[in-house]
């Protein structure tokens, strides 16, 4: 197994300044968006851009939660051992509002699919966006494409690609790796 770094601390840092101020082009005050983090692991970006979003750029009361898919998903009864559910936290009403799901690795398209079945329990948003920070763009089983990415990657199937966060997995440094699981 070999693994490379794609992304460094301070390449990831820069990455979600950008994301940020992309969302604050699109949502100014964000008065009638939401934002949602896709659980497991979207939950992640979606804490840390909303922390730069009121700490760096003042926008204050962002409607933030988080949203378990796991029972939406088409695979859940195909896995030999059971699925954990994660907890989904969404203390808001979605209802005519911009939704915003971030999610930190897009492959395939089918957690946001299941997202986008999930969200309908919570009211009709208006409209739904989609923001990862990893855009595996060859990957793709359904037509799900990110509204706001902070990298494309290209990678082939044997190679997984692995974000890491100081404050969650015990790393060093955040960053985004690329492992090959065939060597």
């Amino acid at each position: 197994m070999s693994t490379k770094i794609l992304l460094t601390s301070k390449d990831v840092n820069i990455i979600l300044h950008r994301l940020a101020c992309q969302l604050i082009e699109k949502h100014l005050d964000f008065s009638d968006t939401v934002i949602i983090g896709l659980q497991p692991r979207g939950k992640y970006l979606a804490q840390r851009l909303q922390i730069l979003l009121e700490n760096e750029y003042q926008i204050k009361n962002i409607p933030f939660g988080f949203l378990d898919i796991t029972f939406f998903r088409d695979d859940f009864r195909r896995n030999d051992k059971p699925l954990e559910a994660n907890k989904t936290q969404i203390d808001f009403l979605v209802e005519d509002k911009k939704v915003i799901f971030v999610d930190d690795v897009l492959f395939t398209g089918r957690s946001i699919r299941s997202a986008l079945t999930a969200i309908q329990s919570f009211g009709r948003p208006s409209e739904i966006e989609l923001l990862v920070l990893i855009d595996r763009r060859f990957s793709r089983n359904l037509p799900i494409q990110p509204d706001y990415r902070g990298r494309q990657v290209d990678v082939i199937n044997n190679e997984k690609v692995k974000v890491q966060w100081k404050s969650v997995d015990n790393a060093l440094e955040d960053q985004v790796l690329l492992i090959n699981e065939s060597n």
